[in-house]
């Protein structure tokens, strides 16, 4: 039998009550009221934030957006249909955010940065809010450096620089994501990344997007956000926050993002739902009274940034479609106020076949030929001017009176510009070709030469000087301006060029006969 010792009882005992943790967890929980479209109301939670996440039954988010007295308005995000009235729910202490990093680089993912696209899960464990402050005016820099869409009408005419905003805007099936497309696969071997977020898109044309963006090699440098027409209004009204909070991981890396939103309008649109929903009171065209600060402080979070936070940049390229080419309807102004110039595409220029349909006169870039490098400021410098003017005259010439040989020489000049600047889809140029093919029509080549054979001229012209000339598009890449010695040897080339064309179109000419 053993023996049981006093003094041995007493020290495991001691070791007990010495070694004794009392540990108390205190988490905050409440119930829902009730639920339905994506909106529950809950009851209990009495120190959340505005903006925090809040974790409910079967592993679904919501976010708190209404802080009431007795309750709490929250948006649920995920599969809402198995929440019930009566469950409960807890605070998580974290403001909603979603993974960055250069893991998402190449991949299609969901607002809440959940891969879409079948590689399995992305890695890294960075985390960034999808609401931060927009930086302040002294952490900024002046918008300096072009971002080369590889669209001659606008790197000539609209250009955009790294941290500017950029709008697009016009009617449905006018180019708006075709313009997007040939920025982003123009930025092939560059140092940008693309983020595109589609809002309320169809499936269909999401997946478009990236066959698209995938067949021309351009995945490598950009990231899909997507919130489909068939999820809820509460995705599609995080999305451009999520995409904005993966691009601002770049920008204040000291790298360069560019963000397009496709589209705000329907960003509007799922905000105003939930808002509806939440009982908040409606403004114009039943719009909560915050729709304009919705907008302006995502568009305000895109920046140049000073040397010292690293010199980097988040670009945003929103678009809005517009009903019958209205520009003054409520969210169009609100959002063409925000920005620093619009792209304006005009459904009757399309239906005619000048794309992209860019109307020179309504579009405009407040930063102008800051962004843009020497060479094409000093060859399309009163470009955009020609191009309005052509339009107006073109519009007077209709009424059939006689013109005089100027206006006749400009009507002329302003249709063959017009040549030029046309191009084709997912064909993006690079700068130095634009500014030789820019070159030729500004300074007359291509006057005497008929507008039916303009694009053909300007293709041709392109090989040639590739073939005879490289070292003129060498220079032009390398100096990114046009000294004397380099303007005489571009007008050499061209001249060399257009001798062969006439004389070549002569002969077919004659064949013809």
């Amino acid at each position: 039998m053993a023996t049981i010792k006093a003094d041995e009882i007493t020290k495991i005992i001691r070791e007990q009550i010495e070694n004794y943790q009392q540990v108390m967890a205190v988490e905050e929980v409440g119930s829902v009221i009730s639920v339905g479209d994506g909106i529950a109301r809950i009851h209990g939670l009495d120190k959340v934030m505005a903006g925090e996440m809040i974790s409910f039954p079967h592993d679904v988010v919501g976010i708190a957006l209404n802080l009431e007295e007795d309750q709490v308005g929250a948006v649920l995000l995920g599969d809402y249909t198995k929440i019930e009235e009566g469950d409960t729910v807890q605070r998580t202490k974290k403001i909603m955010s979603v993974p960055v990093g250069e893991a998402l680089i190449g991949r299609v993912v969901s607002p809440l940065g959940q891969p879409l696209d079948d590689k399995g899960p992305i890695a890294g464990d960075k985390r960034s809010p999808i609401e931060r402050l927009a930086p302040g005016v002294i952490d900024r820099q002046p918008v300096r450096e072009p971002v080369q869409t590889g669209i001659k009408a606008i790197d000539a005419m609209i250009p955009i620089g790294r941290g500017q905003r950029e709008l697009i805007i016009g009617d449905r099936q006018t180019g708006k994501t075709a313009i997007i497309l040939d920025t982003i696969i123009n930025q092939r071997g560059g140092n940008l990344i693309c983020i595109y977020c589609a809002i309320g898109q169809k499936r269909s044309t999401v997946a478009q997007v990236i066959k698209t963006l995938t067949d021309s090699g351009a995945m490598e440098h950009s990231i899909v956000v997507a919130a489909s027409a068939s999820e809820p209004a509460t995705m599609q009204y995080i999305a451009p926050f999520a995409a904005c909070a993966m691009g601002e991981f770049f920008r204040d890396n000291g790298k360069h993002a560019i963000c397009f939103y496709d589209d705000l309008s329907k960003h509007a649109q799922a905000y105003r739902e939930i808002s509806l929903l939440l009982r908040r009171p409606p403004g114009r065209e039943a719009y909560p009274g915050d729709v304009f600060f919705l907008h302006s402080r995502l568009l305000e979070r895109a920046a140049k940034m000073n040397q010292d936070l690293g010199g980097g940049s988040l670009s945003a390229l929103p678009v809005i479609e517009t009903q019958a080419g209205d520009v003054s309807a409520y969210i169009p102004t609100n959002v063409i106020s925000i920005t620093d110039g619009q792209i304006y595409l005009e459904s009757d220029l399309f239906n005619i076949g000048v794309r992209p349909a860019i109307n020179a006169g309504i579009s405009v870039s407040r930063v102008g030929g800051n962004a843009q490098i020497k060479a094409m400021r000093q060859v399309a410098g009163s470009l955009r001017l020609d191009m309005a003017q052509f339009r107006a005259l073109a519009a007077f010439a209709q009424f059939g009176s006689e013109l005089d040989k100027a206006t006749q020489a400009q009507l002329g000049r302003g249709q063959r510009l017009t040549e030029l600047l046309k191009q084709d889809q997912f064909q993006p140029l690079p700068v130095e070709k634009q500014v030789l093919g820019i070159f030729a029509g500004t300074n007359g080549y291509v006057d005497d030469i008929p507008v039916e054979d303009v694009r053909r001229f300007e293709r041709e012209l392109y090989t040639f000087v590739e073939t005879n000339y490289n070292a003129v598009l060498k220079t032009l890449a390398d100096k990114k301006a046009i000294d004397d010695g380099l303007r005489a040897e571009m007008k050499k080339a061209i001249d060399d060029f257009k001798k062969r064309f006439v004389a070549d179109r002569k002969t077919a000419e004659a064949a013809a006969s």
